[in-house]
């Protein structure tokens, strides 16, 4: 499994961050933009999308590799 693809705050914008990296992977306007980026990046390494809520929590998270409880997830 690759780097987890995370979603964060970044000054006024939204900005994917691969897990440990010091430099973000792509800056945007708005979370949702964000969000699309971080999917197509996860879908290719077959790793995970957290995002954080403004707070810098944890908001959500989805898999994109090979979760074996993908059944689990309620959302959809």
């Amino acid at each position: 499994m690759k780097k987890n693809q995370h979603v964060v705050k970044y000054g006024n914008s939204w900005a994917v961050k691969g897990a440990g990296n010091e430099k973000v992977t792509k800056v945007t306007a708005t979370q949702k933009q964000a969000i699309e980026v971080a999917i197509k990046i996860a879908k290719n390494n077959r790793s995970e999308v957290v995002i954080h809520g403004r707070n810098g929590q944890i908001r959500d998270k989805d898999s994109y590799g090979n979760d074996p409880i993908y059944y689990r997830d309620k959302k959809f």
